[in-house]
């Protein structure tokens, strides 16, 4: 119960955070997120990994880390936390949250998502899943600002969600007042990105799957 408990508060904290952000943060609005975000892996990870993203359990669970039961109770606790503050933000904003393209195809914004969770994933699986780094203390840094690195390079091309939880968590509390048309974008983009980043994984350790 404490690792659902862990990943439904810094879920939902670092979702909150981002609406918040996008509200009132303007041109460092990526870099809150990306703070927000190292805050909550530092918080959590001793307890439940800190994953706050369902493309980053799917990583873990791939690797054996993670039981199927587990698994489930991870991204159901994710999408409850995410789906709470997009719900909650707009008292604070006066405006919905609601994650969405830019003023682009839908190519261009899947491209974004699947690429910037492969890294996000990547970096994940190896800084802080890996025994040869086994108890650093970069790991919330590293990850921190891989998301801030991709707010800002992608964020206005995709949306910049790079999380399911975020994108579909936004999507269900805006449902009826927004279109929500794309959402399937952060689905399949970062369900996508951490597919290639746990192969990627495997290839740069051959000779172990820890």
């Amino acid at each position: 119960m404490k690792n659902y408990v862990t990943e439904f508060t810094g879920t939902f904290l670092f979702v909150f955070s981002i609406a918040l952000a996008v509200a009132h943060a303007g041109a460092l609005a990526p870099l809150v997120i990306g703070a927000a975000l190292m805050c909550m892996v530092y918080m959590g990870g001793h307890i439940s990994g800190g994953h706050y993203n369902p493309a980053v359990t799917l990583a873990i669970f791939l690797r054996g880390k993670l039981a199927p039961p587990a698994a489930l109770g991870y991204v159901g606790s994710q999408l409850a936390g995410a789906t709470f503050a997009a719900a909650l933000a707009p008292v604070v904003t006066q405006q919905v949250f609601l994650v969405a393209p830019g003023n682009v195809g839908h190519t261009p914004a899947l491209l974004v998502e699947t690429i910037f969770t492969f890294t996000l994933v990547l970096v994940v699986l190896n800084v802080a899943t890996d025994d040869a780094v086994a108890k650093n203390s970069f790991y919330g840094l590293a990850i921190g600002f891989t998301i801030v690195v991709a707010a800002f390079a992608g964020g206005s091309i995709s949306g910049g969600a790079f999380n399911p939880a975020v994108g579909l968590g936004s999507a269900l509390a805006a449902m009826g007042s927004k279109s929500v048309g794309h959402a399937w974008l952060y689905l399949v983009g970062p369900l996508g990105g951490a597919l290639l980043a746990t192969f990627v994984y495997h290839l740069q350790h051959p000779r172990t799957n820890a």
